[in-house]
């Protein structure tokens, strides 16, 4: 099975600079071949395929205007076109029309060549990008992997991070004739069968709750700043409010951090009992998130990360994973 790693990486000033780079150049390519896909379309009513697109890419690149491309990896402007074909196909089964890219809300990441990839003690090395230092508490030996899938990296508003998949073996566990039966809630995380295993609401502790009133108290001034600084009915940023707004960045990026990692402790815990199934409820959480008086509650409790974790986490030790139907008795 494919195990996804996080890599904390510390580029330089220049590697950096290559980084937003690569990240602009995605975009542009995304934002390129969705334009050209649909207007072709318009006229002569033909999809066109990646490949058609990838070899258009490649006379675009050796016009003057563009020439700038060849300081990107060729690998990750191709990378951005199969994303769009991915963006199609999900409209096909059913879900959005693919959007344009902007600056403000798409997802700050770019790929990096999987065959080009690989580390040397505390060094990775990227395409185009060169061997940037890194570090991770994982007890694998990088160095020895011959393969790497779906190299991104990204930038989560504090640090810059290397996610990558590497093929893990499945060890046979020994595991006992207990079922554990788990319940998702919002007073609660989890509540078991075994009381041994309930999780507490990690929203409710006042750690949690002291970054909370912080983050309310920043919101409120980085406002207050902008309504003090508007001119001409158009709001101005000055250097004070990019300071707050750093500030609330990386208290929303801590918070994150926190209920995701109780998340991981939890089903680790839940996990390591070697349970013979585990039986959860089927939930619809982008219906339940529809209730505005406990969306906020279902968001920050995470419980689709508690059920990917679960799910991946039994598939990794042998445990059968169950979800019933959210109406079974």
């Amino acid at each position: 099975m494919i195990k996804g790693l996080k890599i904390r990486l510390y580029p330089t000033s220049e590697q950096e600079r290559l980084m937003w780079q690569h990240i602009g150049s995605m975009r542009f390519v995304y934002n390129w071949a969705l334009a050209r896909r649909s207007d072709e379309y318009k006229v002569s009513g033909k999809n066109l395929s990646a490949v058609d697109l990838g070899k258009e890419l490649t006379q675009l690149k050796q016009t003057e205007e563009l020439s700038w491309m060849y300081e990107i990896s060729n690998a990750t402007l191709k990378e951005a076109i199969r994303d769009l074909d991915k963006a199609y196909n999900n409209f096909f089964n059913g879900k959005g029309f693919p959007r344009f890219k902007s600056r403000k809300r798409s997802k700050i990441k770019f790929y990096s060549r999987y065959d080009k990839l690989y580390f040397k003690e505390n060094m990775v090395n990227l395409e185009k990008i060169g061997k940037v230092r890194c570090r991770h508490d994982y007890d694998i030996d990088l160095m020895q992997v011959q393969k790497f899938s779906n190299p991104r990296v990204s930038w989560n508003g504090r640090c810059w991070v290397l996610s990558v998949g590497v093929e893990a073996l499945q060890e046979k566990q020994k595991l006992t004739n207990v079922s554990l039966g788990i319940d998702l809630g919002i007073k609660q995380l989890a509540i078991t069968n075994v009381d041994e295993l309930d999780a507490n609401n990690i929203n409710k502790t006042a750690r949690v709750r002291n970054l909370e009133k912080r983050l309310k108290r920043h919101q409120r001034q980085c406002s207050r700043k902008y309504e003090n600084n508007k001119k001409g009915g158009s709001y101005r940023k000055t250097k004070n409010i990019a300071k707050i707004e750093k500030k609330i960045k990386k208290l929303h990026s801590r918070l994150a951090n926190i209920r995701l990692n109780h998340i991981h402790h939890t089903t680790s815990a839940m996990v390591k009992t070697k349970p013979c199934r585990i039986v959860m409820e089927d939930l619809n959480v982008s219906d339940m998130m529809k209730n505005r008086h406990l969306s906020k509650a279902i968001m920050q409790q995470g419980f689709a990360i508690f059920i990917a974790q679960m799910e991946y986490k039994c598939k990794a030790l042998g445990i059968e994973f169950v979800q019933v139907p959210r109406f079974y008795p």
